[in-house]
């Protein structure tokens, strides 16, 4: 317990004192988190929503694919996406191993599969006369698409919130992308392996809690979006209209 009490003391030391080193580290944490995120959100969900609502053939086997995805080792991630990148490797020529670009890459691997097959199976759990009610009101295929979403909120929100948690609890994947390089590429997971390696407990155990801090402060303000939805109209009562 001496260890933990030190560790949030230190931590409201760090965070009071604005210590630069801590708030870089904290800046691309956020800065790669946030990236990686958006990423896995901008291939997600439109291909959530297609797999939930499109028969082709191959689609049992791509959703598969994305199960596996959601629970793919992060440390198999880095080796890959490390591989691909390496000097050596296909896209070594771009340079960016050992970059804040090559982490977010990685991490975006990570969160890409949760957040498709929670918003999959979130537009998958609509009412399933809801599409031919929305096409029969001479909807378009962007108004259809746009309707489902809003109905299914709840569930996306829920995926996001799963993508985020992915990307800022990792450090495997950000470890061998990254390098964990001081004032480039250190982050606040990589950063507190590093210290309890170095045997410094009590700054590990203040990163930590700086990091639970944030990523705290985040979910919230995801959650509080998601369950302000609930308070929003049924989209179908308001369908009309908006045709």
């Amino acid at each position: 317990m001496e260890a933990v009490w030190q560790g949030l003391v230190q931590a409201y030391y760090l965070l009071i004192r604005l210590d630069p080193g801590v708030m870089e580290v904290v800046a691309l944490t956020f800065k790669v988190c946030g990236l990686a995120t958006a990423v896995s959100v901008f291939i997600g969900v439109p291909l959530g929503t297609f797999l939930a609502l499109k028969e082709f053939p191959g689609r049992r086997l791509v959703i598969s694919l994305v199960n596996t995805g959601m629970g793919l080792p992060p440390v198999v991630v880095g080796l890959w996406v490390s591989f691909l990148l390496w000097r050596s490797g296909p896209l070594g020529r771009l340079g960016l191993i050992y970059t804040p670009a090559a982490m977010v890459i990685a991490q975006a691997f990570i969160a890409a599969p949760l957040v498709t097959g929670l918003t999959m199976a979130a537009i998958q759990q609509l009412p399933a006369r809801l599409k031919t009610q929305v096409l029969a009101l001479g909807a378009s295929p962007g108004q259809l698409y746009w309707t489902l979403l809003k109905e299914a909120r709840l569930g996306i929100l829920a995926a996001i919130i799963a993508g985020f948690g992915g990307v800022i609890s990792e450090v495997g994947a950000a470890s061998m992308v990254g390098g964990n390089i001081m004032h480039q590429t250190r982050v606040l997971t990589t950063a507190t392996v590093m210290e309890v390696s170095r045997g410094h407990f009590d700054i590990a155990m203040a990163l930590s809690f700086i990091l639970l801090g944030l990523a705290f402060s985040i979910t919230a303000v995801l959650t509080v979006l998601q369950q302000r939805t609930r308070a929003v109209p049924d989209g179908r009562k308001k369908l009309l209209r908006l045709l």
